[in-house]
């Protein structure tokens, strides 16, 4: 699934819809490195959102870790399962574990992000 997804080097991942939207999450290295989700500070449908500007709060047992906006837009979902599960976000972060979907202001915000085969090679210890 990494091959089809774009990343941020603030952690978070991007899919593009094909239709003008995205579709946002953070990667796995950065679940990992969160430990358990156990809460999410989701925004609202209709909220602006600024290229690497804050536009999410996750919360773990181990720390709290801002949530940067790869694109600027607006929000046009949230995946509200993440209220009562936030722990989708440690069980399937590319999936399940979506966090907001984006209404592109510019498409080629894209070509700024990284390839998964990029942010692989970036956060290898």
């Amino acid at each position: 699934m990494e091959n089809t997804l774009k990343f941020a080097d603030t952690h978070e991942w991007v899919l593009d819809n094909g239709d003008g939207t995205v579709t946002v999450g953070i990667s796995n290295q950065a679940q990992q490195l969160l430990g358990d989700v156990v809460f999410v500070d989701l925004p609202e449908v209709g909220d602006e959102t600024e290229a690497g500007e804050t536009f999410s709060l996750v919360e773990s047992v181990k720390a709290a870790s801002d949530l940067y906006a790869p694109v600027t837009g607006e929000i046009i979902e949230i995946n509200e399962e993440l209220e009562n599960s936030p722990e989708l976000i440690n069980e399937s972060p590319y999936s399940a574990g979506w966090i907001v979907k984006i209404q592109v202001a510019d498409m080629g915000e894209l070509d700024n992000l990284m390839s998964g085969e990029d942010y692989l090679a970036a956060n290898e210890e």
